[in-house]
């Protein structure tokens, strides 16, 4: 590998379903983020198609208006106001379920109407793709985590990085929500990769042009250098290929870049993805509101 992902070690990974308490009603469509009662962290979800599709629709609707208030905060100086981190949370969750199930995918995604069916579809089958690397991976110790920079200041960086080198910011922040969930696994991969956008040493120093392996603003700019180099943007395929060498990498990368191109709101909700790591015991949370470590 040139680039190493870090989500087979810490990420996302297989494993059996979250223990979790009594469920909590999640918001309705209809009413403002600000008034909805939100979903609690570690809240039951539905198991069956009909209820995960209402579940999904009903977060889904709760999230872009909640989103549109907290860019009108100026998300480069504010962090997330809790009504996103907990309904993009739920929202990764419920993603993570039907990730698990290719069968109960589909009966959920047929339920759903179009312009929420596109993103659930796409965002399941890029959560199943980096779920297949995964390692099962028990000592949680061996996890260092951090709260990531504002979004508005990553946002910038990618598109700093897509003007200089002609690569879409798109693809580079999907490439660091796959890898870091957006800065926040502080530790290497198994491979050795390092930084936000997890890269070994020896591909750093030839595409790291002299900056900190551990800076995310070099660490994008490292990265749009790299996939320049490697094929993009005529032939983004071969290009994230080169950057981790597995298709399933590959898809889930460009479904999640899709998402932002589609509505660049969903930036703003990958931002507020957690990291899950996978052990022989099912999945542990291991950032975010109520985070088990």
């Amino acid at each position: 590998m040139a680039v190493a992902a870090a989500v087979a070690a810490a990420g996302c990974g297989t494993g059996e379903a979250e223990r979790e308490p009594a469920p909590a009603a999640p918001p309705t469509a209809s009413a403002s983020p600000s008034e909805s009662p939100l979903p609690e962290p570690n809240g039951k979800l539905p198991k069956d198609a009909e209820g995960l599709a209402a579940d999904l629709e009903r977060t889904h609707r709760a999230l872009g208006p909640a989103v549109d208030e907290w860019l009108r905060a100026d998300p480069a100086r504010t962090g997330p106001p809790d009504a996103v981190v907990r309904l993009a949370l739920r929202q990764q969750r419920l993603y993570r379920v039907l990730a698990k199930d290719r069968g109960l995918e589909r009966r959920t995604v047929d339920l759903l109407p179009g312009e929420v069916a596109g993103p659930a579809r796409d965002n399941a089958i890029a959560v199943r793709k980096i779920l297949e690397l995964a390692k099962p991976e028990d000592d949680l110790g061996k996890f260092r985590t951090a709260e990531p920079l504002p979004a508005g200041v990553l946002l910038e960086h990618f598109k700093d990085a897509a003007k200089r080198f002609g690569i879409d910011w798109q693809v580079l922040a999907a490439i660091m929500l796959v890898e870091t969930k957006y800065g926040r696994i502080k530790s290497p991969s198994w491979a050795g990769a390092q930084g936000p956008m997890q890269f070994l040493p020896s591909t750093w120093r030839q595409y790291g042009m002299g900056g900190d392996i551990h800076d995310a603003r070099d660490a994008v700019m490292g990265a749009a250098n790299y996939l320049k180099a490697s094929g993009a943007p005529g032939d983004y395929r071969r290009a994230l290929h080169a950057y981790n060498p597995t298709p399933l990498y590959v898809d889930a990368v460009q479904r999640h870049a899709r998402q932002m191109r589609r509505d660049p709101r969903a930036y703003y909700a990958y931002y507020n993805w957690q990291v899950f790591v996978v052990t022989t015991r099912g999945d542990v949370r291991i950032t975010g509101p109520g985070a088990r470590r």
